[in-house]
């Protein structure tokens, strides 16, 4: 009776030939599975031992690659024992031989992509230059697009498309196209400007459109910033060619701007030695460039101000000087005896005297 069940024919095969293709499909997948665990466990313990890092990167790159076009074989192995109409077969063997060309494409990728982050990506941050930092993302995101159009395409002619005749239609709505991408080419172009005229670099803390952040990637189409609050905005370069760019990071120094109110009663004298003390404190701390500017600037509503300009050297803790020149202003000021004013105001009353004739 098992017999004849196997030797029951469905779709131009028997039952038992039906049951060894899928017993090969399923051999293949553990296979596959027991390959990928063996990559994972056994072997990644293995190359942990030794002292170059070439081992480890192509384990972890061509372990899921290889798996999956393994499992393909198997799949088309097991298919392949099967009678199956003309037509079918040959749908068959084209995709099998796209999916393993797909496979290949990702294996070559992926350590084009290992190749950018453990040995390009390490040299371009102990350079000195910016130009090689800009350039990086560029070029791993222009080899990556290009190696997967050449799988693609490669994996499409071998599946029976006619790929110049697709790439030639395409270029009946080429108009269109260029019309609809139109925003995506003003942003390309933009980045061009960039690297051109080099408004700001990676590294550098700029500004624009109200966006206050340091730039951490310049692409072709856009840039990201990190803001101070930690987030990242993705700006299209096209903005950069249009908008004002403030780049912080370019300033020679940090110009703080302050005023000082002093009291009513403080003599001039008193002024005099208000305006020492803000050119003594400039002139002590080695974080502050150029001349100090310092003078009596006016006359308050309830103070007599004292205008006090200074410039923090590039490359300085901008807050930790303006913390630590603040401090020096409270105590020598308080040591003077000169003290701040704060708003006040004196109110006259008049009272009419009883009994005034009318």
């Amino acid at each position: 009776m098992f017999e004849g069940i196997l030797t029951k024919t469905y779709y131009g095969n028997t039952v038992g030939e039906w049951a060894i293709a899928l017993a090969i499909i399923v051999g293949a997948i553990l296979v596959g599975k027991v390959l990928y665990w063996l990559c994972s466990t056994t072997l990644r313990r293995l190359t942990a031992k030794t002292e170059t890092k070439i081992d480890d990167i192509l384990i972890d790159m061509v372990e899921e690659p290889i798996v999956f076009a393994i499992t393909v074989a198997g799949i088309w192995w097991g298919v392949g024992t099967l009678t199956l109409p003309e037509t079918a077969q040959s749908w068959l063997d084209k995709g099998v031989q796209a999916l393993i060309i797909l496979a290949v494409t990702w294996l070559v990728a992926r350590l084009l992509e290992s190749l950018f982050t453990h040995y390009l990506a390490p040299l371009a941050e102990r350079s000195e230059n910016t130009l090689d930092d800009q350039l990086l993302p560029i070029a791993r995101n222009t080899t990556k697009f290009a190696v997967w159009a050449l799988g693609i395409i490669v994996a499409l002619n071998n599946a029976g498309y006619q790929v110049g005749a697709v790439l030639a239609g395409l270029g009946i709505g080429g108009l269109a196209l260029a019309m609809a991408a139109r925003d995506t080419v003003s942003n390309i172009f933009g980045g061009f400007t960039i690297f051109t005229d080099r408004p700001f670099a990676i590294h550098d803390r700029i500004t624009v459109n109200g966006y206050d952040g340091t730039v951490t990637e310049i692409g072709i189409r856009s840039t990201r910033l990190k803001t101070l609050a930690g987030r990242i905005v993705t700006i299209p370069n096209a903005t950069f060619t249009d908008s004002a760019v403030e780049n912080i990071s370019a300033e020679p120094w940090r110009k703080v701007s302050m005023t000082l109110g002093l009291t009513y009663d403080t003599p001039p004298e008193g002024m005099e030695k208000g305006m020492e003390i803000l050119r003594r404190i400039a002139a002590e701390d080695e974080d502050l460039e150029e001349e100090p500017l310092v003078a009596f600037s006016g006359f308050g509503d309830w103070s007599m101000n004292l205008l006090f300009i200074y410039y923090i050297r590039k490359g300085a803790d901008i807050l930790g000087v303006q913390t630590r020149v603040n401090l020096a202003i409270l105590q020598q000021f308080g040591d003077a005896g000169l003290e701040f004013a704060f708003p006040t105001q004196t109110l006259y009353t008049i009272r009419q005297q009883e009994g005034q004739a009318g």
